[in-house]
């Protein structure tokens, strides 16, 4: 058993025992952990109160060989998400950022780039002047890129062929993972017609230099179908409905 050092977010806690806590964290070196953090219940334990939900903390765990829980011995608090004393909606989008990363990425899938994006994103919900619509939509689309599951926005899904407009529209296939070109949309299931306007937004959210996405202003004018495009296609490709899906209507407005 060796004991590593890293950084971390926490994605998910609960309780194992009196005394002791489960955790999911998503480090930036080891990908996401299930750690057993024992005495953590306790009112002096070692881990000085670092783990709270979105906290980010420097940890020491004894990493397991087997499918057996790691082991945490440390974790020291670095900076605590307060973004929820501003407003509830940021709160809810913290929340749902942890319940993205919980239910996409494997154990152990190590994923640099998206523990960036990811503490990019909760630093950006502490700004008051960055939108958080923006900010959650910059999110989802970068968590799909990185871990593969983009959507294919200009050219069929399917045949791999570009896939263009018909009178402001395009024809999404939920479960094909893009537009569709009108020769293959025929006798295709779960079919959305998706705005142009609507796949624009999508698709400039999704580009590889995240960073620059401007967060200050949205710009998009049916902000309900592209909140029910993008949450479908999440249940689709998890395969279950996210709990904070509902806490997030706000931004469909």
């Amino acid at each position: 058993m060796s004991s590593e050092k890293t950084e971390a977010i926490v994605l998910r806690i609960y309780p194992w025992s009196e005394t002791s806590l489960i955790a999911s964290l998503f480090t930036c070196d080891f990908g996401k952990l299930s750690v057993i953090a024992k005495g953590a219940r306790r009112p002096k334990s070692s881990f000085e109160a670092a783990l709270d939900l979105l906290s980010i903390c420097r940890v020491v765990f004894i990493s397991k060989s087997s499918d057996a829980l790691d082991i945490l011995t440390e974790a020291k608090l670095q900076r605590r998400f307060r973004a929820g004393e501003k407003n509830l909606l940021r709160l809810y989008a913290g929340y749902y950022t942890a319940e993205l990363l919980d239910h996409t990425i494997g154990r152990g899938d190590k994923h640099t780039e998206l523990y960036e994006l990811a503490q990019a994103t909760l630093e950006a919900l502490h700004e008051s002047s960055l939108q958080v619509a923006a900010i959650v939509l910059r999110f989802e689309m970068q968590l799909l890129r990185l871990t593969g599951h983009l959507p294919s926005w200009r050219d069929c899904a399917h045949c791999g062929r570009d896939a263009p407009a018909d009178k402001g529209f395009s024809s999404f296939s939920m479960l094909g993972g893009g537009v569709l070109c009108s020769n293959c949309v025929a006798g295709a299931q779960q079919i959305v017609r998706l705005p142009t306007a609507v796949l624009e937004i999508l698709e400039q959210h999704s580009q590889v230099n995240w960073r620059s996405t401007n967060l200050t202003a949205y710009g998009c004018t049916q902000p309900a179908v592209l909140r029910g495009v993008v949450q479908r296609y999440f249940t689709v490709l998890l395969d279950r409905k996210l709990q904070m899906h509902s806490y997030l209507e706000e931004l469909g407005r």
